[in-house]
C-alpha cells in the first residue's frame, strides 16, 4: 500500500489507514491496534504522500526518506529506537539524510519519522515509491 491512504491525525498516536469517506469526515483504521475511528472534517489530518522533510537544497519527500532508512537498515527495524536521546537521533537521521535542515527539522520531527517508519515495516508496508511510478505499474497490466 502506497503513502496516499496512510494518515498521521493530529492528536493521536500511530499511524491511520484511509478506510472509507463519509459526509462528515471519514474513517480510518489504526496500525497500532486496528481500531476504527470516525474522524471529522475539522481534525488535523495529514498524508504521509504529501509530508516533505526540508534539506538545505530542496524538501525530500517522506517516502524518499522511508526509502533511505529501508536501504540502510537492508529493510529491517531501524537501529535507533525513537525514544533514543536527542543527539543519537540526530546523528543517525544526519546519516540518512546527510543535507537535513537542522534549524527547520527538529528531534520531535526525527523521532516521528523513525517511529513511523518502523511501524509500517513491522505491517510489512515498505512500498515506497512514488505515486507516478504506481499508476504506470497499473497502466502496464
Amino acid at each position: 500500500m502506497a503513502l496516499d491512504k496512510i494518515l498521521s491525525i493530529t492528536g493521536k498516536p500511530g499511524l491511520f489507514e484511509l478506510k472509507t469517506q463519509t459526509r462528515t469526515g471519514f474513517v480510518a483504521e489504526s496500525l497500532l491496534d486496528g481500531k476504527r475511528i470516525t474522524v471529522g472534517m475539522r481534525s488535523n489530518v495529514s498524508l504521509l504522500s504529501e509530508i516533505a522533510i526540508y534539506t538545505y537544497s530542496e524538501e525530500v519527500p517522506l517516502r524518499e526518506v522511508f526509502q533511505k532508512i529501508m536501504d540502510k537498515e537492508n529493510g529491517e527495524p531501524t537501529a535507533v529506537k525513537h525514544k533514543d536521546d536527542k543527539k543519537k537521533l540526530e546523528a543517525y537521521f544526519s546519516e540518512v539524510l546527510p543535507e537535513y535542515d537542522e534549524d527547520q527539522v527538529y528531534a520531535s520531527d526525527i523521532k516521528k519519522v523513525i517511529q513511523w517508519y518502523n511501524l509500517l515495516q513491522s505491517k510489512g508496508m515498505m512500498d515506497f515509491s512514488a505515486p507516478e511510478e504506481d499508476e504506470q505499474k497499473e497502466e502496464a497490466k
